[in-house]
């Protein structure tokens, strides 16, 4: 079997295990073995072939892994879902206690709750939403 098959086939075998793994490091030394196998196709013999290999897999370990890690670990810049809710501005569509009531968020009715369980907002005024709580909006007055 050719030389650049045998690294080939180490490059397919790192990359499946990266994937389950999602080590970072595992996919750097399949790419020095892809990077390899290309060496190794154009006739280098096999000991340039371990030093490339070494080079490539020392360069990428300790200089690329370590960008790739710190984008991964970035925090979630955009909010989805009912993240992106708190914050917003609601229309008190019926009276809203710390008991119940209803609001509009967004053009969606939710049911909702005064943040603060000894106020009473009547219907129409403007509130805010501090938490949402399941399925139900805490909301404070902007007054």
């Amino acid at each position: 079997m050719d030389l650049w098959l045998i690294w080939l086939i180490v490059a397919a075998i790192l990359a499946v295990a990266e994937i389950l793994t999602l080590t970072a490091a595992l996919g750097m030394l399949g790419a020095a073995a892809l990077i390899t196998a290309g060496f190794a196709a154009v006739g280098l013999p096999l000991p340039f072939q371990f030093l490339v290999f070494t080079i490539v897999a020392t360069a990428s370990v300790l200089f690329v892994r370590p960008i790739a890690l710190r984008h991964v670990f970035q925090p979630q810049v955009e909010r989805f879902g009912i993240d992106a809710l708190v914050g917003k501005a609601a229309y008190v569509v019926s009276e809203v206690t710390g008991l119940g009531g209803r609001v509009r968020i967004d053009g969606e009715e939710w049911t909702a709750r005064a943040y603060d369980e000894t106020l009473v907002i009547p219907p129409g005024k403007t509130v805010d939403v501090i938490e949402i709580s399941g399925s139900t909006a805490l909301v404070y007055p902007r007054d």
